[in-house]
C-alpha cells in the first residue's frame, strides 16, 4: 500500500492556539483525509515545542513549572483538535523523554560524526520571543524585532555550534533543482536569494545555567540544545528515530511538511542541511502558508482583531469553521478575515449553497421516489479536484465541489423536475433520480473538508430522507 507522511509545525505551547494554528491543522487533516480516500495508509504528525526560554520565563511569571504551563496549553490543542475533528496519527511533544529525547540526541551525535558541531564563543542578539539568535539586518530601523517589537538581548556566551556554511551549496541545489519542492514557488526565490546573501554557522546549544527547560547535549551536561535544533528532529523522533528503526524506515521521508512562512528558512535550510549531515534523506516538499490578518492588520489583542478558532466554533460550529478556514484562506498568500466576512461565506456557501441543496433534493426524492437509489459507484476524483490537493490549493479543491453544487442549482431552476414529475412522473423521477445520485457524489467530494456534512448527506441519499437543517441561519 502507497504512504502518505504529513506533518504540521510543532507549536509553541505558551499560549491558547490561534486560527493560524487551526488553520495549518485543519489543512493538514484535509489532505491525510483525502490521501486515505484515494486508499492510501496516512501518517499525520503534529505535536508542540514545549521547550525554550520564553516558556521557561512565562511559567516563571505565573509560578508554576514549565511542564505545568505546558500541560495545561497542550490540553487546550488538544480540545481544538477535537472540536474540528483533526485525525492525527500521533502528536509529539517535545518534552516527551520516551518518544522525542532519544531520537534527538540520537541525531545530535550523527552531527557530531560528521564533524559538523563545535564549541565556541559566541556573542550576538537574542530574541527570546522568536527564540533565534538576530543579525542586525533582522531588526528594524530601531533595532527591534519586528515580530515582538522588543529588543533582542546582548548574549555572550560559549555554545556549540553546527556547520550550516559547510552546506551552502548542497542546500542551494536541492532547492534550486525542486529536490525538496518549495510551495509557492516564489518562496522559493527568496531562499536562494538568502542562501546567496551567505550561510553562517548557527548556534546549536545553550548554557544550561541560561536555559535549563531543554534536552541536554549528549557528553555535556552543562549544555542544553537550542530549541531549533531539537524542534525540528521531531518530525523524525515521532515515528521513531532513534527508538524503532522499522517504523522509521517506513514513514521518512515526509511528503509534505506543513510551515508557516515566518519559519519557512529553519524548514528549508537548517533542516535539510541537518538531515544532510546525518546521511538521512530529505522531504519531499515543503508548503510555506501565508497569514492571515484581520482588518488589514496583524492580529492583536492590543487593536483587538483577534478572531479565536474557539469563537468560531461557538458560532459557525465545527464543521462550518473547518469550511471557512479551507475555503476562504488562501494556502500561500496572506488573508484578510473578518467577522463580516465569515458571516458572509457561512451564508453563501452553507446556509443558501449545500444546505439549501441537500433540503431541495431530498425533500423532491422523499416526497416521489419509491426507494432510495441505489449507491453510486466510487470513482476516481476527477484531475481538477486531484490536482487542487496534489498542489496544495485546498480553496482550488472547495471551489471545485461548490461549482457542483452551484451546477445542481441551476439545473433545478432550469429543469423544473417538481413541475415535470406532476405531469410525467417517470421522467420526472429520473429527474429526481439523477439529482439525488450527483448529490450523493458532492457529499463524497466534502468528506476531506467536511466529514460529518459528507456523512449526513450521503445516508440521507441512501435512506431516501430529507435531512434535518445541516447550517442554520445566524441570529
Amino acid at each position: 500500500m502507497d504512504k502518505y507522511f504529513v506533518t504540521t509545525p510543532i507549536y509553541y505551547s505558551n499560549a491558547t492556539p490561534h486560527i493560524g494554528h487551526a488553520y495549518a491543522t485543519t489543512i493538514a487533516d484535509a489532505l491525510a483525509r483525502f490521501h486515505r480516500l484515494k486508499g492510501m495508509e496516512v501518517f499525520f504528525l503534529t505535536g508542540t515545542a514545549d521547550h525554550g526560554q520564553k516558556i521557561e520565563r512565562k511559567a516563571q511569571e505565573q509560578g508554576i513549572s514549565p511542564q505545568e504551563l505546558t500541560d495545561e496549553n497542550v490540553q487546550k490543542f488538544k480540545d481544538l483538535y477535537s472540536k474540528l475533528e483533526i485525525t492525527n496519527d500521533f502528536f509529539i511533544r517535545n518534552s516527551d523523554q520516551e518518544n522525542h529525547w532519544p531520537g534527538a540526541q540520537a541525531l545530535w551525535n550523527k552531527l557530531v560524526e560528521a564533524g559538523d558541531i563545535y564549541k565556541d564563543s559566541y556573542e550576538g542578539l537574542y530574541c527570546v520571543g522568536c527564540e533565534t539568535f538576530k543579525t542586525e539586518k533582522d531588526l528594524d530601523e530601531d533595532g527591534l524585532c519586528s515580530d515582538h517589537n522588543t529588543a533582542p538581548e546582548k548574549v555572550v556566551e560559549e555554545n556549540y555550534f553546527f556547520r550550516l556554511s559547510k552546506y551552502t551549496g548542497k542546500v542551494r541545489e536541492v532547492i534550486e533543482t525542486d529536490t525538496i519542492d518549495i510551495y509557492p514557488k516564489s518562496r522559493k526565490n527568496e531562499l536562494l536569494s538568502f542562501i546567496d546573501s551567505g550561510l553562517e554557522d548557527i548556534s546549536f546549544s545553550r548554557p544550561k545555567e541560561k536555559v535549563g527547560w531543554a534536552i541536554p547535549v549528549p557528553d555535556d551536561p552543562s549544555h542544553n540544545m537550542y530549541v531549533w535544533c531539537e524542534e525540528l528532529s521531531n518530525y523524525i523522533t515521532a515515528i521513531g528515530y532513534g527508538r524503532d528503526e522499522k517504523s522509521f524506515k517506513k514513514w521518512w521521508p515526509a511528503d509534505v511538511h506543513i510551515v508557516g512562512k515566518d519559519i519557512l528558512r529553519f524548514h528549508a535550510i537548517i533542516w535539510p542541511a541537518m538531515l544532510m549531515s546525518a546521511g538521512l534523506p530529505l522531504p519531499k516538499a515543503i508548503l510555506s502558508t501565508g497569514l492571515i490578518i484581520s482588518g488589514g492588520k496583524k492580529m492583536s489583542k492590543t487593536l483587538g482583531n483577534v478572531i479565536s478558532p474557539f469563537e468560531m466554533i461557538e458560532r459557525y460550529g465545527e464543521e462550518a469553521t473547518r469550511y471557512l478556514l479551507l475555503r476562504h484562506v488562501h494556502p500561500f498568500e496572506d488573508t484578510d478575515v473578518t467577522w463580516e466576512r465569515l458571516d458572509e461565506w457561512y451564508t453563501a456557501g452553507l446556509v443558501n449553497g449545500i444546505g439549501n441543496l441537500a433540503s431541495r433534493i431530498m425533500k423532491l426524492a422523499e416526497q416521489y421516489l419509491d426507494a432510495p437509489v441505489v449507491r453510486p459507484e466510487p470513482t476516481s476524483f476527477v484531475q481538477e479536484y486531484s490536482d487542487a490537493f496534489n498542489n496544495f490549493e485546498f480553496n482550488h479543491a472547495a471551489d471545485y465541489v461548490w461549482k457542483k453544487i452551484q451546477e445542481l442549482d441551476e439545473r433545478i431552476a432550469e429543469e423544473e423536475p417538481f413541475k415535470v414529475v406532476k405531469e410525467d412522473a417517470e421522467r420526472g423521477k429520473e429527474m429526481i433520480t439523477g439529482l439525488v445520485e450527483d448529490l450523493y457524489i458532492v457529499g463524497r467530494l466534502l468528506k476531506p473538508f467536511m466529514t460529518h456534512t459528507s456523512d449526513v448527506i450521503k445516508k440521507a441519499v441512501l435512506e431516501n430522507k430529507k435531512p434535518e437543517n445541516l447550517f442554520p441561519r445566524l441570529s
